[in-house]
């Protein structure tokens, strides 16, 4: 009897064991139901937060908000032979909100047509919001030369330029930001597209650079150039680079068809003894390849950088790993 008594406290014990062990696992699950559920509408919460406060980080200040008269940028375009490509970009930026102006670098042996001068101006008009009223005008240039994208703009109403090219095309939104990073380092060049340089290992070349494309940069996690086919700069640069840099370098710009980007971060780094701003930014390519795809791109462009140096007796390029990064946009940064 003492031992049947035994053996069912002994299978009493045993299913109040399984039962106290299925409920801890019970508990633990509904306990990380729980911890997912209240993450996942944290998530939600976060997301809806600016709606609810009133933000909107898709859309910057209105111009009307802004202190001062014409705050805003130009956009100076470079273009060439390609009318569909710039009436697709001119669509897109005249719905930018600090646009003020646009310049069109215009170097072909014609002038720009009738037809495309009152499409275009239809289109910024059509487009601008807040009732502004955007001037849009063409740069025209006897010279077919890449320096012409950097002549200097008498009547510009703003100090803030926005460089692009006509076949690249960025999202408003990071305009608008990296309009805001430069106007917190108006001196230097805010670009979307870095480049970087390295001196040569060899003693023997020592004082001998070599200029770094994409991957390179990818690569070292360095710059020191933001090109101008994608850039913020002021645009006092226009006068210095027409009528202070040396006319040499202009020169070669002109005999060699390249580089003028590559002049403009000379002139901008020996002018302000500190490096580029490069902001993170998605970029559309809506054109057919450059002279960048073409063979023997990274030699030309490192004869550029050595030719330059020597004219500027001494390298003023300086290096960096800063990146701006808009962290509204992302959850890890």
């Amino acid at each position: 009897m003492a031992t049947r008594t035994s053996f069912i406290s002994r299978r009493t014990a045993m299913k109040l064991r399984q039962f106290a062990i299925t409920s801890a696992g019970s508990v633990k699950v509904k306990l990380l139901l729980c911890c997912c559920c209240t993450l996942f509408t944290l998530i939600v919460l976060a997301s809806h937060v600016p709606s609810v406060m009133g933000w909107n980080h898709q859309t910057a200040p209105s111009p009307h908000r802004l202190t001062g008269p014409r705050k805003g940028y130009a956009l100076l375009i470079n273009t060439w032979k390609r009318n569909d490509l710039l009436k697709q970009s001119i669509s897109h930026y005249s719905l930018c909100p600090r646009l003020d102006s646009i310049h069109i670098v215009w170097s072909e042996p014609d002038p720009p047509s009738d037809s495309l001068v009152k499409f275009l101006n239809r289109v910024v008009q059509s487009k601008a919001i807040d009732g502004r009223k955007i001037e849009l005008k063409f740069d025209i240039n006897k010279e077919d030369s890449l320096n012409n994208r950097f002549k200097e703009i008498s009547d510009l109403n703003t100090d803030a330029i926005f460089s692009i090219d006509d076949d690249i095309i960025f999202p408003c939104s990071s305009v608008e930001f990296a309009f805001s990073v430069w106007q917190s380092a108006p001196d230097t060049m805010v670009g979307f597209v870095p480049r970087m340089h390295w001196a040569d290992q060899l003693k023997s070349r020592r004082d001998f650079y070599i200029y770094g494309g994409w991957w390179s940069v990818w690569w070292t996690g360095t710059y020191s150039m933001v090109l101008s086919k994608a850039a913020f700069l002021h645009k006092k640069y226009l006068r210095l680079y027409t009528k202070e840099m040396p006319a040499s370098i202009r020169e070669y710009v002109t005999k060699n068809r390249n580089c003028e980007d590559i002049a403009m971060s000379f002139l901008v780094a020996n002018s302000t003894g500190a490096p580029p701003i490069w902001v993170k930014g998605k970029i559309f390519e809506i054109g057919s390849t450059g002279i960048s795809s073409l063979g023997g791109h990274t030699e030309r462009r490192t004869h550029c950088v050595n030719r330059f140096v020597s004219e500027y007796g001494g390298m003023p390029l300086i290096s960096t790993s800063l990146k701006a990064v808009d962290s509204r946009d992302i959850w890890f940064w």
